[in-house]
Order: C-alpha cells, then structure tokens, then sequence
C-alpha cells in the first residue's frame, strides 16, 4: 500500500456507520476488519519509518556528542503528518480496497 498517496483525510472524519456495515452487514466486524488493517498499516509505517532513521543512529555511548540532525528532523515531521493508519484503513475499507476473508463462514458453507 502506498500509504503516501493516500487521498485519506488527516484528522477526524463523521462517518455513517451503515456506510461502512453495507458489505459484512455487521458493524462489529466491520470495525474488527479496519481495525485488524489498520495494525498492519501502522507496522508498515513503523518499520518504513526504522529503516531511513537507522542511517542516522550513533551508536556512540557519549550523551556530549548527541546533536540534531536536520534531514532526520524533516523525516520525523513527515511521518507525523501521514494521516493516523486507523484513517487509512477506514478509507481503504471504504472504498474496498481490503480483502478480508471469514473462514468460519467459508466452513460452514462446505458441509
């Protein structure tokens, strides 16, 4: 997922719950779904995130030699602005960008 350009809003949005309980026809699972994606979206960032402050990492015990670094100061205010992965998710939920599956219903279905 491209998370960067994401068209998702980056504050709070109104949302109609039957908007988004319209394809599990359950608001709880609904919710389960965005929820579970949007743990996924927030390791993304996390680890996205590790990986370009890492070039920056002193690995110096001295606390005298700890300065500031602009462009790790720049990327930290990036990702500070990326809309909140719970955002995310309820946008790709939205428009049914997520794949989801219930393999309890796909067993019962079987029989």
């Amino acid at each position: 997922m491209d998370y960067k350009k994401s068209k998702a809003p980056t504050n709070t949005v109104t949302r109609n719950i039957m908007d988004l309980c319209e394809e599990t026809e359950n608001i709880y699972e609904s919710v389960a779904i965005i929820g579970k994606r949007a743990n996924q979206i927030a390791a993304e960032i996390k680890q996205d995130l590790s990986k370009r402050l890492s070039e920056f990492a002193s690995y110096n015990d001295s606390l005298e030699e700890v300065f500031e670094n602009r462009e790790q100061i720049e990327i930290s205010r990036y990702y500070e602005k990326l809309p909140k992965p719970s955002l995310l998710a309820t946008e790709e939920f939205v428009e049914d960008n997520v794949y989801y599956r219930d393999p309890s219903k796909e067993q019962q279905e079987v029989y």
